[in-house]
């Protein structure tokens, strides 16, 4: 009898050790997995200030720099993106949100290669109030954004 109760101890043991074992590797692939499906939103001045590697997909939000929307060759687009303090350049292929115009909010996502940001989405307000979370902490950080509401 104390034989059996070694082995259900030692089972037991194994069930718990098979366990942690299978959560720590389902956890490692979760997080490859996320690995190139997770991007970081950028403000201009921070690019700038610590510009990241040309291989890297992120998010840069700011507002459509005054004067500088220029539509190119086709359905390329460049302008520029600010947050009051910097300015990036970016360049933007495809056609553009009906909302998209100078002075007001986007996120655009990309990579940010040789002084430009290579934009493969845009995205833009979709009413004449709203504007993205993190294009408003940005503009309020460098004291650009005024609270329309007070």
């Amino acid at each position: 009898m104390a034989g059996m109760k070694g082995l259900k101890k030692k089972r037991r043991v194994q069930v718990i050790v098979l366990a942690f074992v299978a959560l720590a590797l389902s956890a490692g692939l979760i997080g490859f997995a996320f690995r190139d499906g997770i991007n970081y939103y950028r403000s201009p001045s921070q690019v700038l200030e610590e510009p990241p590697e040309a291989r890297e997909t992120f998010r840069l939000g700011g507002l459509v720099e005054d004067g500088t929307l220029m539509r190119g060759q086709g359905k390329i687009v460049t302008f520029a993106v600010t947050d009051g303090v910097s300015s990036v350049p970016v360049s933007y292929s495809g056609i553009l949100p009906d909302l998209f115009e100078e002075n007001q909010g986007m996120i655009g996502t990309g990579k940010y290669v040789n002084g430009v940001f290579e934009a493969s989405e845009i995205l833009a307000k979709h009413d004449e109030e709203y504007m993205p979370r993190e294009v408003i902490d940005t503009l309020k950080e460098t004291g650009v954004y005024e609270d329309p509401n007070g």
